[in-house]
């Protein structure tokens, strides 16, 4: 009787786990390869499976297998970067396939997968190009029509609207081309048609969190005030799914509406009796932050829940109780797991100063930690950058779940977008963050930001504010995915009057009810670029008269580059 050939393996396999039998799948597929360990088809089919299972790491190993052993081989050289995209691994993805893009640039599934890597790897030009060469040699590829549609709403490109219609028009069927059709309406100002458009949605997929919150972004534009109430209705024709209400609950909180996410996590707690627990430290947190410490102090006093969230927010609750030292212990926790936690940091920020504290001066008043820097070409590079801003907030709103309150923030990442003017700006702005990092004291090893100090910077999450005078500003947040947070002035109102318009550094947020001063207030100046840890609560105040421009962004380390 002859032994089972490879294809007999994968079949057999393949057929246990469509029956759910996942165990007897896996060990099938590992007693064929003991058989024929130098089947780069079998290695490639139980990557394909372990992928269908979700085991994503499982399938890198396989597909590197099979490419290990036939390297000629496009399909597993694909396959093996697509898992490892599925990781969030999309710069090691996306490195992979540039090393091999000799064998690959003509065939359109190689364009694709590069463009793909290249868009969540942030790297929006590479993506455009990849996605043009793979839909110049198949202009009907539905993988890249989608993807091109969504590079060109990132980037901020004029016919992104009917980028989407062509997409649609192969795929009419795919709900998140529709989604994105609405986006890009809404921002070449057919706000009816967006919002037309996600109605439907939300009607069709109530589940569907990004329509839902899309929703809320259209209709808080819009001016209404209860901008979320189509969570309800989600939730009711959806009363099974809790993430429903979790989703409800932050875009409230977002807009500082902080009793009613409470108010909202309360009847999820009950609805659901497997998140309570979760539930209730939503609403302990939103029922602080509301100012009702008795309501928060009974959660937190009987709930189980040990993680480093429940840790962070308690801490939160002790400072508006005054009971620093509870907090400071809670904070020593969650830095002993993630000891970059910007949140963290920046509240025991808080905790060192009101206490006195000699630490703080090490972690935020050492010699040019903070800094007011000029770019060197800021007559000639601001001008055509203002004037093309103008134009993008002319078509932006406010948005939702940022700081601002008042104003319009730009869409996607600005330092994406083609335009020349940009790019020039966003040059000038590298000089000068570089310099800046130069000037700092020397690194330390324990220190969140100066750790840092010998490392390549990039930037990252861009975004341009214009703010009007009357009581626009921005409340008291921190940006905790970088290390460096930033403030470039682009445009100031004249006259200006002192301290109007200015930049707190330090000030506690509104809901830890603590009367702090800030830090430090620096005075806004065209041409100026504020750079601050990211660690540090940053607001602004409020002004008279006038607009204020500005562009911003977050700076972040290059794992395992060093800078000179």
């Amino acid at each position: 009787m002859n032994k089972p050939s490879p294809l007999d393996w994968r079949n057999r396999a393949v057929a246990a786990a469509r029956d759910g039998r996942e165990a007897e799948a896996r060990s099938l597929l590992q007693k064929g390869l003991a058989l024929h360990p130098r089947s780069a088809e079998l290695w490639n089919s139980g990557g394909n499976l372990l992928m269908q299972l979700k085991d994503y790491a499982g399938a890198e190993q396989h597909f590197g297998q099979a490419r290990d052993l036939a390297p000629e081989r496009l399909e597993f050289l694909l396959n093996h970067a697509i898992s490892m995209s599925r990781q969030d691994k999309n710069e090691a993805a996306l490195a992979l396939l540039r090393r091999h893009q000799a064998e690959g640039e003509n065939d359109v599934r190689y364009c694709s997968a590069r463009a793909a890597a290249a868009r969540s790897s942030a790297s929006l030009n590479e993506a455009a190009i990849w996605y043009d060469k793979a839909l110049a040699l198949d202009d009907a590829h539905a993988r890249a029509l989608h993807g091109r549609a969504r590079v060109a709403l990132e980037r901020g490109e004029e016919d992104a609207p009917q980028r989407f219609e062509r997409a649609l028009a192969v795929n009419r069927g795919e709900a998140d081309l529709w989604l994105g059709r609405a986006q890009a309406l809404d921002v070449a100002g057919d706000t009816a048609g967006a919002r037309q458009i996600a109605e439907a949605l939300v009607q069709q997929a109530p589940q569907w969190l990004e329509a839902l919150r899309a929703l809320a972004q259209f209709r808080l534009a819009a001016g209404e005030a209860d901008f979320a109430s189509h969570f309800d209705a989600a939730q009711a024709a959806r009363p099974a799914l809790s993430a429903i209400a979790i989703d409800h609950t932050a875009v409230l909180a977002s807009m500082d509406l902080f009793e009613q996410a409470a108010e909202v996590a309360a009847r999820a707690k009950h609805r659901f009796a497997g998140d309570a627990s979760r539930f209730a430290l939503l609403e302990a947190t939103h029922a602080g932050a509301a100012g009702d410490n008795e309501r928060a102090e009974r959660i937190f006093s009987d709930l189980e829940t040990e993680s480093g969230e429940r840790y962070l927010q308690e801490a939160r609750h002790r400072i508006r109780l005054g009971e620093f030292a509870r907090a400071e212990q809670l904070l020593e926790r969650v830095l002993a797991e993630q000891p970059e936690d910007i949140a963290a940091w920046a509240l025991r920020d808080i905790v060192w100063r009101v206490t006195d504290d000699a630490r703080s001066e090490w972690l935020h008043g050492q010699p040019e930690v903070v800094r007011m820097i000029e770019l060197d070409d800021w007559q000639e590079t601001l001008p055509p950058a203002i004037a093309l801003l103008d134009e993008l907030h002319d078509k932006s709103a406010l948005p939702l779940g940022q700081s601002l309150r008042g104003g319009t923030q730009t869409r996607g990442l600005l330092f994406d977008r083609a335009e020349a003017e940009l790019l020039a700006l966003r040059r000038s702005i590298e000089k000068a963050v570089d310099r800046y990092r130069r000037s700092l004291p020397a690194t330390d090893t324990g220190h969140p930001l100066l750790r840092h100090r010998d490392e390549a910077w990039h930037l990252a999450g861009s975004w341009s504010v214009r703010l009007s005078g009357g009581g626009d500003h921005h409340a008291g947040h921190i940006h905790p995915q970088g290390v460096v947070s930033s403030a470039l002035y682009m445009m100031l109102p004249e006259p200006a009057i002192t301290g109007e318009g200015w930049l707190e550094l330090g000030r506690p947020p509104r809901d830890l009810h603590l009367d702090l001063q800030p830090l430090k207030v620096l005075q806004p100046r065209a041409g100026y670029m504020a750079l601050f840890p990211s660690t540090l609560y940053h607001g602004t105040t409020a002004f008279t008269a006038g607009q204020r421009l500005t562009v911003a962004f977050d700076i972040v380390p290059d794992s395992g580059k060093r800078g000179t």
